[in-house]
């Protein structure tokens, strides 16, 4: 009886069990020489204010008290802007969960508001960090009311 024995050749595949990433050991190894890449979570937070506010409907951002003490912070020189306020991340290696604090425009449809907000949300977040955004949280505080707007004082001169 004669034994025949056959030889294949197959593509060569990378048989190491994949990490919790669903990335292999050796590819991973790979990435990690060529550099690693951490985001801050400042860094997501000021992407998620922005892209909440460019919603239209959306007054502002953060409680009562957060937007006081904002208030205060713009009129000392050299403080800037607070583009957080409102905004709490938490930011993974591949991750970022995010909570936002609403005020609305008074008739706007909140419902559509805040879907309209975790969209706008989710695509910048996710287009400028590479991060998947596993959940936005939306906490409407306030409305706006037009008459909440302080009147315009005439403006004095202090020389006749």
């Amino acid at each position: 009886m004669a034994t025949t024995s056959t030889t294949t050749t197959d593509p060569v595949v990378d048989t190491a069990p994949a990490t919790r990433t669903g990335v292999s050991p050796a590819r991973l190894a790979d990435e990690q020489a060529q550099g690693k890449t951490t985001i801050a979570s400042g860094v997501v937070q000021k992407i998620a204010g922005m892209a909440a506010r460019e919603v239209s409907g959306v007054h502002a951002l953060g409680g009562g008290v957060s937007r006081a003490f904002g208030a205060i912070r713009e009129r000392i020189p050299g403080a800037g802007t607070v583009s957080t306020s409102g905004v709490a991340v938490e930011v993974g290696e591949k991750q970022a969960a995010i909570d936002l604090d609403v005020v609305v425009e008074y008739g706007a449809g909140i419902v559509e508001l805040a879907r309209a907000v975790r969209r706008n949300v989710i695509t910048a977040v996710e287009r400028m960090t590479g991060l998947e955004v596993i959940e936005v949280n939306i906490s409407v505080n306030d409305i706006h009311l037009p008459e909440d707007e302080p009147a315009e004082q005439p403006a004095t001169s202090r020389v006749e």
